[in-house]
Formats: structure tokens, sequence, C-alpha cells
């Protein structure tokens, strides 16, 4: 069996309307720029991972297009502009339109700001290698949300995001994937959430607005390694 080679798509609404209930979370810092900070630490994220293909950014907004784009992300316009899951499916159909080959596919959230490559990598191993012809899902922290939805080629990924959206995908046939990769499954809504973040080791744009150093001597950076005597706060 060949290692699967994954679109991920993320969906990111106007930054205006997005993360409302974060709103004032950081003290001074306009709430665009935290928002932004968020999708950009999900998508480096998700780009520095080994075993994704593309990163599929769906939105209207010029500048999560302008952060994000030139990282190396694909970015689609959200013509559909009904909602999280009417974006998907548009991206997912973008993605799946232009591959000369079988595509996996895989709905990420914007707001995974300590996000590691890693753990990510793991998710996604833990659903090529599962049952054939099922879609998977991660749950959130609280276990109420979804992070992440993937389906294998062929297999519609169908999604359910919103309210209570694991109970949703649940229920809608997808199989809950069990690991436990924190950084995946902590997404981030309110200012609760952001410091149960830091706590894991923020990405660098998240991490320069909330002035969270980087990992030290000895602690797991986000990439799994563990940084060295000479790693310096960015």
């Amino acid at each position: 069996m060949g290692q699967a080679r994954w679109v991920v798509v993320v969906p990111v609404k106007r930054l205006r309307a997005a993360k409302s209930r974060l709103r004032g979370a950081l003290p001074g810092v306009p709430h665009g720029e935290l928002a932004l900070a968020l999708v950009a630490d999900t998508v480096g994220a998700a780009l520095a991972c080994p075993t994704v293909a593309e990163v599929l950014v769906v939105t209207d907004d010029p500048q999560v297009t302008a952060t994000v784009g030139p990282a190396g992300a694909r970015i689609v316009p959200d013509r559909p502009d009904a909602g999280l899951n009417a974006a998907l499916r548009h991206g997912v159909e973008a993605a799946v339109t232009d591959s000369d080959s079988p595509t996996w596919v895989a709905a990420l959230t914007a707001d995974l700001p300590a996000l590691r490559p890693a753990e990510l990598a793991a998710a996604l191993h833990a659903v090529r290698t599962g049952p054939a012809g099922v879609r998977r899902f991660v749950a959130d922290a609280p276990g109420t949300g979804t992070v992440l939805l993937a389906a294998p080629p062929g297999v519609p990924l169908d999604p359910r995001f919103g309210v209570d959206s694991a109970a949703a995908h649940l229920a809608s046939g997808a199989v809950p994937l069990r690991g436990g990769w924190p950084s995946l499954r902590r997404d981030v809504d309110t200012a609760a959430d952001l410091a149960d973040a830091a706590r894991l080791d923020l990405g660098p744009a998240t991490g320069a607005l909330t002035g969270v150093v980087p990992a030290g001597p000895g602690r797991p950076d986000r990439t799994g390694r563990r940084a060295g005597p000479t790693s310096h706060p960015g």
C-alpha cells in the first residue's frame, strides 16, 4: 500500500466575521489580526505535513489570500458564499476536478494555532490504514465539535460542521478517530481555548501576537522534534 497524498481543504470566513467569541481575547490586538494569525499557523502546519500534497484554502478575504497564498496554499474563491459546509463542498469539488489521480481529501478547521504537522500526519495515516470506503473524523478537545473530516477517493466528504458537529458526523456514518493528537484537537473559539493552545506551543504568527516564546531546550517543537540549546525566541 503506497503512501496517500492528501488534499487538505481549509475554509476561511471573511476575517471581520470570523471567530466572534474570540473578540477581545488579546487587548490591544485588532480582532482581524488574531483571526488571521490562527489561519496562518493552521495553514503553515498543514503545508509542512509530509503526507499533504496540497492545501486548498476556500476564502473571499483578501488578507487571507495575501498571507497564505505566497506561503504555498492554493486559493479558491468562496463562490457559494453560503457557509462553512458549502465552502467545503466547493473546495473538494475543485480538488477532485483538477486531479488526474484518485484524491484523498480532508477538511481542516482554520483555528488550530498549535497544530503540529506530525500529529496531522498521524491522523491522516489512521484514515488511510482504517476500513476502506469510510469517512473518518477527529473531534475537538471538548468532544462536541469537529476539527478534521476525511474521506478516501470516491467517497463524498459530506461535511456537517456547525453546532454539535461531532454528533452530526457520527450520525451521518463517519467514524471517529481515537488518537490523542492534542494540538490537532485544540481548536480556538474562546480566550480560554487560546490559553490552552499556548500551553501546547503556538505557531509563529499567533505566538508573536500573544508573546508566547517558542519551544525551549528539550521541549518538543511543532514538528515533534526536540529543540536544541541554541533555540531562541522569535
